[in-house]
């Protein structure tokens, strides 16, 4: 067992909610924090490296990591293309360094199940659908399909903000981004 607990933060939202930019502020802010690079069986990018942008494994690893109790939450998208965060990352955080979780809804109460008051799970969402479904439409990057299909998971993922212990409304990113601060701030103080 390790000898400081780990200190977790979540940040899970729907696709379009600002997340990627909130998540950038956190880290600026707290320098001791750092990022947790997930674990996939994809293949990586061009660009990408190995235990930088994710760890890149087999799905037959993963499966033997599922089996060996090595993940906190995991998620199989399709046949042998699996995502998930490894007990691993968790273990290198503390109150000083605390480790930023980027997962989904259910990973991240899965998490928060698990850890307690050793984490804190952070929901941050659009003011409204309408106003999620403009912003991804200014994106340029979404087809109506996947638009559609956005809009819908989004939906579903907004049940899940009741589990969360904050729910940011991401309407201006500097007032939701000070709201996070604040609250991280004082979670830490805390610890």
């Amino acid at each position: 067992m390790a000898e400081t607990e780990p200190c977790i933060i979540i940040l899970a939202a729907p696709s379009g909610s600002g997340k990627t930019s909130m998540a950038k502020r956190l880290l600026e802010y707290f320098p001791g924090a750092f990022f947790s690079v997930s674990a996939t069986t994809r293949p990586p990018r061009d660009h990408e490296k190995d235990g930088v942008h994710y760890h890149f494994i087999s799905a037959e690893a993963f499966r033997d990591a599922i089996s060996a109790d090595e993940l906190l939450e995991y998620e199989e998208v399709y046949p042998d293309c699996y995502y998930g965060t490894l007990r691993s990352e968790v273990a290198r955080s503390s109150p000083e360094t605390p480790i930023l979780l980027d997962i989904d809804v259910v990973g991240a109460t899965k998490v928060k199940e698990e850890f307690g008051d050793r984490c804190l799970a952070l929901f941050v969402q659009t003011p409204s659908l309408a106003e999620l479904e403009k912003r991804l439409i200014e994106r340029g990057t979404e087809t109506d399909q996947s638009l559609q299909t956005r809009i819908e998971k989004a939906s579903l993922e907004l049940t899940f903000a009741d589990e969360f212990d904050y729910v940011i409304v991401n309407d201006r990113l500097n007032r939701a981004a000070e709201e996070m601060i604040q609250i991280v701030t004082a979670y830490l103080d805390s610890l």
